[in-house]
């Protein structure tokens, strides 16, 4: 042992610098042994928006504990780190930060905006990986990859030039999602509908020939009025059957447009009849395909209205709702307003209400790409989902599937590899320049940020060059782990990429976790101020027990709630560790890190252990198979704290503390090598302070991190020194309990007797009477099959006794008897009570059935309590 542990455990004192020992090591950079079986795992690029929150925590401990296991189990294994630019997210964060300063990115131009971007990238990265360090993560960072490097970036072009080459990547002008504060287009589910107030405002649309009257409309958003161009009711609505073919006059507008027969207006809801704007609603949208009519858009990329909304240009779609509606009512075009709360889109990034707007925007077609990942899901190459539910959430978003608006008008993200000639409007695709740029213009959108990250298990890894070494060795990687709410953003695409440009399955297995919310239930959000930053847990009680917090109680696919109860109990569950861990070190002696355990000298508590510590390793690597870490660490936990320290440590302390040096040392050995063996069964989950502990034992090796994870022997089973040592338990324990009813001392001697139904068990309680008499402190032992049982005594029964411990020398009988003559005096005393409240009749008239059947339980249940007092004191009497 080349130093002692400290007398008390400081995660700080253990975690300080070991993980730059371990990157300077090199222990979690692959094996390279090519005999190996590879086993890959890909981090989910955290976004370079920000600091890592307790999602990220619980994210890459998971991924940390699959990769550590792998990796002593012999594995060739890589935990490939990288950062995803995230379009979007990253540019709003950078935007913000220069209105505060009073600027737009306007006001810096792309180049220099791009490079403020570049600053905030370089920023928050290097907190991310300080975040990583703190973790514990084992990551390989000579392979770290960014979404916008070289490598990247180029396998971002082929992706786009082929899906484009086979006419699955087109542009055209269609309704999409729009952003106005991020004046970008938006995909279907980067808009989060959240309940707004609104209104249903009820208009009167003119006939245009001067015929009385016209048609009544609803709309929420009259400021899209300015767009409308016709009315549409349904051919079978009665009300309208006439009046298809008619022109009315747009209020307020002024504009002549037609009355359509379409399906799209529904009879039943509000009047019938909807205005038609086929420039600002998806719906309206393929009205107009249907009916060939003008798309006319109303609004400028800021939200603000433009020139087709007449005095109403430059200001904010919603003051230019307040004026509208005001002039409208003023008019006499409006006939009521009906407050609502209804569904609002919203932008995920900026938050503001999103609008739809005609917008010409590059796409891709999705219905092929869809087919090809639910095909795989019916073969051998399947990817399996755990929990396997989420296989549904994946192939319902498959088959509704719209296809993928992928421009942003944004400037942080891959700009999108096509070119339009100044001259002939020509369209040039290519992962290439063109050749004389001067001629060309590239397009100023960049890609949706998810474009470039569903390549991200085969673009880190060297793709689209099919004899990158990393990707011919570690592709298709072995298992992702991510939340359930990006299985439609990120899972779902990396799949259909994965097998359109590799022909293979990007991942073989998807975990799939819950959300992380606070100790109420509630989602951790900024609004609420809920949000727990992992930094400060780790401050607090280090890393090792929030990893074990992030590991238990929830199976997967599960929402986890953080609970500072449960940090203190992983905290104490490591300092158990810690303490037991330095009694062993305290206790080897001159114990070398070679010599093994011998079978033949075990005694009944070594045998039992060690069978104990093989079911453990062969439970604990299943459920890590399985992806049960909540019932791995249950596992662990029981074995360490209620077999381990509880029983077997107070067990050698027998042999520890006696003269038989023989023997002594074999106990060394063996406490040495279960601790040795515990300590690589827990490095995955908590690798900082099982290292410290390691590296001060006898060991072989620089680092706990690639020593061989635990196997079972064969040597070791033994079901019958099991059943054996938990007889032994049971009868310490009913002991222990007896002496609690009693209040009796542990160092007041006791009378056991005991009498068996398994009669195999009186050379077990014999020959292990010195490990019975450490936890019970006997006078006397008795044990057999036909041993009449004391008059006064008690007793309990376990599996295969009865277990009595004579009462009459544990306890002063005096004191015990005028003790339960008080009792039954309290007792009298409730009796009379309960009594006369039954014989008052008044009581009986008034009160509800069931308060007088409560009264009457409560006088049954003192008077059996009485006669059984007065049984005991009589029974204690003649004791005497």
């Amino acid at each position: 042992m080349t130093e002692e542990l400290a007398p008390k455990f400081d995660p700080k004192e253990v975690e300080e610098g070991r993980y730059q020992k371990w990157l300077d090591q090199g222990v979690f950079k692959p094996s390279g042994d090519q005999k190996a079986k590879p086993y890959t795992i890909v981090i989910p690029p955290p976004n370079v928006t920000g600091k890592l929150h307790m999602g990220h925590a619980w994210d890459t401990t998971l991924q940390d504990m699959i990769i550590r296991q792998k990796r002593m189990q012999g594995y060739d294994t890589l935990y490939l780190p990288g950062m995803d630019h995230a379009g979007i997210a990253t540019q709003a964060k950078v935007e913000a930060k220069l209105r505060e300063q009073g600027i737009s990115r306007y006001d810096l131009g792309r180049d220099k905006f791009i490079q403020q971007v570049w600053d905030w990238k370089d920023e928050y990265a290097a907190i991310i990986k300080q975040q990583w360090a703190k973790m514990g993560l084992s990551l390989d960072y000579s392979r770290e990859r960014f979404t916008l490097d070289d490598g990247l970036s180029k396998a971002v072009r082929k992706v786009f030039v082929d899906l484009y080459n086979k006419g699955l990547i087109y542009r055209g002008e269609y309704i999409v999602n729009w952003d106005p504060q991020a004046r970008t287009a938006l995909s279907d589910i980067e808009v989060i509908h959240e309940d707004d107030q609104g209104a249903f405002y009820h208009l009167i649309y003119p006939f245009a020939d001067g015929t009385k009257g016209g048609i009544e409309i609803a709309t929420t958003r009259p400021e899209t009025m300015f767009g409308d161009t016709a009315v549409a009711v349904n051919s079978k609505d009665p009300r309208y059957k006439d009046m298809i073919g008619k022109d009315v006059i747009v209020p307020g507008v002024g504009r002549k447009i037609p009355i359509i027969a379409d399906e799209h207006a529904d009879m039943d809801f509000g009047t019938g009849a909807v205005k038609i704007t086929p420039a600002h609603d998806p719906n309206d949208f393929q009205v107009g395909l249907r009916h060939d009519l003008p798309r006319i858009n109303c609004m400028n990329d800021d939200g603000t209205m433009n020139e087709n909304a007449g005095k109403y240009q430059g200001m904010d779609r919603f003051e230019c709702r307040k004026a509208l509606v005001k002039d409208l009512q003023d008019a006499g075009d409006l006939i009521k307003i009906v407050p609502i709360v209804h569904s609002v889109g919203h932008s995920e990034r900026t938050g503001v209400q999103v609008e739809a707007r005609l917008s010409t925007q590059w796409f891709v077609k999705m219905k092929p790409l869809a087919e090809a990942a639910i095909k795989n899901q019916q073969g051998d190459g399947k990817i399996d989902f755990v929990p396997d539910r989420f296989e549904h959430t994946f192939l319902n978003w498959m088959e509704n599937i719209h296809d993928w608006v992928i421009s942003r008008q944004l400037w942080w993200g891959h700009r999108i590899p096509a070119w339009y000639n100044k001259q002939t409007g020509e369209t040039y695709v290519g992962e290439e320049d063109p050749q004389d740029p001067e001629n060309w213009e590239q397009d100023p959108d960049v890609l949706d940020t998810w474009f470039s990250s569903a390549l991200w298990p085969f673009s880190t890894l060297g793709w689209p060059d099919a004899n990158a070494a990393d990707y011919k060795r570690y592709y298709p990687t072995n298992t992702l782990v991510t939340g359930y709410d990006i299985i439609p953003f990120w899972v779902a695409r990396m799949i259909f990429q994965g097998l359109e440009f590799t022909g293979q399955r990007p991942f073989e297995h998807t975990l799939i976790h819950g959300l992380m919310r606070d100790e109420q239930g509630r989602k951790m959000s900024k609004s609420l101020g809920n949000g727990i930053d992992p930094m400060d847990v780790i401050k607090k009680y280090g890393a090792d027990a929030l990893r074990w917090f992030l590991t238990q109680g929830n199976k997967p696919g599960q929402d986890a709630r953080f609970s500072y109860t449960q940090m203190d109990a992983a905290w104490n569950f490591i300092n158990k560790i810690w303490n037991m861990s330095r009694f062993v070190l305290m206790n080897l002696g001159d114990t070398k890190a070679d010599q093994q355990p011998d079978p033949s000298t075990f005694d009944l508590s070594d045998k039992w252990l060690f069978a104990r510590l093989n079911d453990t390793v062969a439970q604990v690597t299943t459920l890590f198979d399985k992806f049960e870490f909540g019932e791995a660490d249950r596992a662990l936990y029981n074995f360490i704290w209620n077999e381990l320290a509880d029983w077997y440590i107070e067990m050698a302390k027998e042999v520890l503390y006696g003269d038989d040096e023989t023997v002594k040392a074999a106990k060394r050995v063996n406490l040495r090598y279960v601790l040795d063996q515990t300590l690589r069964l827990l490095q995955p989950i908590m690798p900082f302070v099982t290292e410290k502990i390691w590296l001060t034992m006898p060991h072989d090796g620089e680092s706990l991190v690639t020593a061989a994870y635990p196997t079972t022997h064969q040597e070791f089973v033994n079901p019958a020194a099991v059943d054996q040592m938990q007889a032994i338990i049971e009868l310490i324990r009913g002991v222990r309990n007896i002496r609690a009813e009693v209040n009796a001392p542990l160092s007041s001697p006791i009378d056991l007797i005991v009498r068996l139904q398994d009669p195999r068990l009186e050379a077990v309680f014999t020959a292990n009477r010195d490990f019975i008499d450490r936890f019970v402190h006997l006078k006397d032992l008795t044990v057999g099959e036909n041993i009449e049982a004391p008059a006064l005594a008690a007793s309990a029964v376990t599996t295969g006794a009865t277990i009595y411990v004579p009462l009459k020398e544990l306890i002063d009988l005096d004191e015990e008897i005028a003790k339960l003559q008080k009792d039954a005096k309290k007792l009298e005393q409730e009796i009379t009570r309960a009594d006369k409240k039954l014989s008052n009749q008044g009581f009986l008239a008034k009160a509800p059935a069931a308060v007088v059947a409560e009264q009457k339980s409560k006088l049954a249940d003192f008077q059996t309590k009485l006669t059984a007092t007065n049984a005991r004191i009589k029974e204690l009497a003649d004791a005497k």
